[in-house]
């Protein structure tokens, strides 16, 4: 999840799917053939190669075929639709192609990726970070609104390993309440530093958590996701702003309950 680039500035000409992030599914990658047992996410290196501070990923990984690699992967990059940096002059964040993902694995130590299977993981996980920004962008709709203005993403760290804690009380309360609860943990978790205008020319930085949860196949055996995006409590602005969301989403069910129409 999130493997994004930025060695160099670019505009948009190829975009990922958009993905529905209503509906649960479990990641359609076999997590089970890969160690650790989790999406591929590059949070660190092990290498000594300098490290780009805006993804923790080198700067750059070839595009050359691993050694003993026996099938031809592309090597070409996919843009995102996600804006990059400060100024629209650096374009969009780009994704690596399926040949720097495996280079960059296998540097990971992880050696048994089968080979027929990476493209299809880039795929699925440019997919998910299309639907990630399609989320912040209608967490940020009001401050677009008010200054003409659209987001950028300034950078991103994976954090797999670290739960969150709105993501381990949901995981307690599957244990009571299964039917209503996801009972399995995020497979993915990550921090996005989004980049919200204050409409006088500056940015704030406003820090977005994203839990990525998986479930069953839908009814045509197709594979749906969740993702839980929000602010992090950061700060006031931001517990306000989850406060209101959750307003919005519980005023029309309790109105509904209550008997009204939702009109008044």
């Amino acid at each position: 999840m999130g493997w994004f680039w930025a060695d160099k500035d670019t505009t948009a000409s190829t975009v990922a799917p958009k993905a529905t992030t209503t509906s649960l599914a479990k990641c359609p990658v076999d997590h089970g053939k890969f160690k650790p047992a989790s999406c591929p996410v590059v949070a660190t290196e092990s290498s000594n190669d300098e490290l780009n501070p805006l993804n923790n990923m080198p700067y750059t990984i070839s595009t050359q075929k691993a050694p003993g690699q026996t099938i031809d992967l592309p090597t070409e990059k996919t843009l995102s639709t996600i804006p990059r940096g400060t100024d629209a002059n650096q374009g969009v964040w780009e994704y690596p192609s399926p040949q720097q993902m495996l280079n960059a694995m296998l540097r990971k130590g992880k050696g048994d990726i089968p080979e027929d299977a990476v493209e299809s993981m880039v795929n699925i996980h440019n997919f998910l970070n299309e639907g990630a920004w399609d989320e912040i962008l209608k967490w940020e709709e009001p401050y677009i609104r008010e200054t003409k203005m659209e987001p950028r993403l300034e950078k991103f760290t994976g954090k797999p390993k670290q739960l969150t804690p709105r993501a381990w009380i949901y995981h307690q309360l599957s244990k009571v309440f299964p039917d209503k609860y996801n009972t399995e943990l995020p497979f993915d978790r990550h921090d996005w530093t989004v980049l919200r205008s204050d409409g006088n020319g500056n940015w704030v930085p406003v820090r977005y958590v994203i839990d990525y949860y998986g479930g069953p196949e839908d009814e045509d055996g197709m594979p749906t996701f969740f993702l839980d995006v929000r602010p992090g409590l950061d700060n006031f602005t931001n517990a306000m702003d989850r406060f209101n969301h959750w307003k919005a989403e519980t005023k029309p069910v309790w109105d509904k309950a209550m008997g009204q129409d939702g009109k008044n």
